[in-house]
């Protein structure tokens, strides 16, 4: 058994489980290459901001199909990166990317790690690109991830800033509302914004033991698509996409569509179909 892996599977989340390790993981699982290249960029930055060294040893918190696990992997040549997620078919996908690139230092666990038994002070390093945001108790899972830290272990993670900052999401939202008034999502509730809030984060970091929290502003361009039409296929199996159009009558639904295809279009560029992401970079260190 890997550092990291205790066999022990607890889920706290029922909901999310069933939807990471179901539809939405084999969407991602499949999309594995694509959902990597739109986040290159803000995993760069995590990359810097984190300050790996070459003999740490690195939890990956909802780690996916493991692009930030491998990266730390490389970076921490001497040391281990773990990478956890709720998702069997991301971490499947996870297992043989690694495999294929020949990182020995890398190894994946399924678990929920809010209540994920993690060895006390295993690690010298938590980080997580977009995973942290879907937690049913966030300072629960957040004090059981700095119990996984060794003192003074530090934090970094990227969250998603507030929707209306998130052009790639505001957009789809648009083309597919056809006149409908949609609700923005809850801050603070689990799901993509769950983190977007910074009082809230720095609740939540403070009240699970955390100090030195700093939230950087993280704005990056994303590929989508080679081009318009690439671009519309991926984004029109988003669960996001199927959600906002069901129900709607057909001709309401075929309105939706072109109106997606008319933003992938109006947003192409000779690099690609191309949208702005705004993220939290969010640093701090378990207590001494």
């Amino acid at each position: 058994m890997t550092p990291g892996e205790t066999g022990v599977r607890v889920i706290a989340n029922a909901e999310m489980a069933a939807a990471w390790d179901g539809p939405e993981g084999e969407h991602w699982a499949h999309h594995a290459d694509r959902y990597e290249q739109i986040g290159e960029r803000q995993l760069s930055r995590l990359l810097s901001a984190a300050e790996v060294s070459p003999t740490d040893t690195v939890l990956d918190i909802g780690c996916g199909t493991g692009a930030a696990t491998r990266a730390f992997a490389l970076a921490a040549s001497e040391g281990a990166a773990v990478g956890i997620d709720l998702s069997s078919q991301m971490l499947q996908r996870a297992r043989d990317k690694a495999t294929a690139a020949g990182i020995p230092n890398v190894s994946f666990v399924q678990g929920d790690a809010q209540v994920h038994e993690f060895p006390a002070g295993e690690y010298s390093l938590a980080v997580s690109a977009m995973g942290t945001m879907f937690f049913a108790d966030p300072v629960a899972a957040f004090t059981n991830i700095g119990q996984a830290l060794q003192p003074g272990g530090r934090l970094a993670i990227l969250t998603w800033r507030a929707l209306e900052l998130n052009e790639w999401l505001t957009a789809v939202r648009g083309a597919l509302a056809v006149g409908r008034d949609l609700p923005s999502p809850p801050l603070g509730a689990p799901g993509p914004f769950g983190l977007a809030d910074p009082d809230h984060v720095r609740h939540v970091l403070d009240g699970a033991g955390f100090t030195g929290i700093d939230l950087t502003p993280s704005n990056e361009p994303a590929i989508f698509g080679s081009d318009a039409n690439d671009a519309f296929d991926f984004v029109s199996s988003f669960g996001i996409t199927r959600g906002l159009t069901q129900g709607l009558s057909e001709a309401d639904r075929a309105t939706a569509m072109a109106n997606l295809r008319q933003i992938m279009t109006d947003h192409a560029t000779l690099g690609g179909v191309e949208f702005a992401t705004a993220a939290w970079l969010i640093t701090a260190r378990r207590s001494s």
